[in-house]
């Protein structure tokens, strides 16, 4: 029996597995998509556009602009770059221990927009000027009438926009729905023997009930001077001892 229950457990397992290895696979590699995208475009905006000079993509709409930033997303809070470090870092750890148990892909995709894009800032934090835990980030995309941001920071911001909506209406990180086992209800167990031709058993059970069996002989009452069947009996018993 504890073999067989091994076997069940082991079964169980195998097939819930790969749902959940394919969402993380889905988080990686939405947050090494982020990631990459944030890094090249640093790397070729510093080596190709002089701090502080306007380029103008789309005439009014996009204009492209180096900017050293050493505070948050869209230039907040500059003079906290090691506790907007630490915070990166906690965010990260965070995503990466809530990942075991995610089995939704509308949040594997919004957990891998914020891991990418928490991952992208820290690196500019951990490597650039000036020093370690407080570098500077580079952002570089100007829009009108709204702070100068990079790849890294509208991934984190269109990350928490998805897990508002997402828990707004519900959804959890397993892919269940909030309530939804309130609205079933428990199931409880099938009529038993007893119910049988009960109200409420299947009709099945109560057409079985109500089945009638093969029909038995009526039994002749014996006449006054005739020998029943019991006396009918005794002498065929007697006459075969004689």
């Amino acid at each position: 029996m504890q073999a067989t229950r091994g076997a069940a457990l082991s079964g169980q397992r195998e097939t819930s597995d790969p749902p959940g290895r394919r969402r993380l696979g889905v988080l990686l590699a939405v947050a090494a998509g982020v990631y990459a995208a944030d890094v090249i475009s640093k790397v070729v905006v510093v080596a190709t556009l002089p701090p502080r000079r306007l380029v103008h993509v789309v005439d009014g709409l996009l204009t492209l602009q180096l900017v050293r930033n050493s505070g948050a997303a869209f230039s907040i809070g500059t003079s906290m770059t090691v506790v907007f470090t630490l915070i990166a870092v906690g965010v990260i750890f965070f995503i990466l221990r809530t990942s075991r148990q995610l089995r939704s892909l509308p949040w594997a995709v919004t957990l891998g927009l914020l891991l990418g894009g928490a991952t992208g800032n820290l690196t500019d934090r951990l490597l650039r000027s000036p020093g370690l835990f407080r570098g500077d980030v580079v952002d570089w995309i100007q829009l009108p009438h709204w702070p100068v941001f990079n790849v890294a920071d509208s991934a984190i911001v269109c990350g928490g926009l998805l897990a508002v909506l997402l828990a707004a209406r519900g959804i959890r990180l397993d892919g269940t729905r909030d309530g939804y086992a309130a609205h079933r209800g428990p199931a409880g167990p099938g009529p038993g023997p007893q119910d049988r031709g009960q109200p409420g058993a299947p009709p099945s059970r109560q057409a079985a009930a109500h089945q009638p069996g093969p029909p038995t002989q009526p039994t002749q009452p014996s006449q006054p001077g005739q020998p029943g069947p019991a006396q009918e009996r005794g002498s065929a018993a007697g006459d075969s001892r004689t």
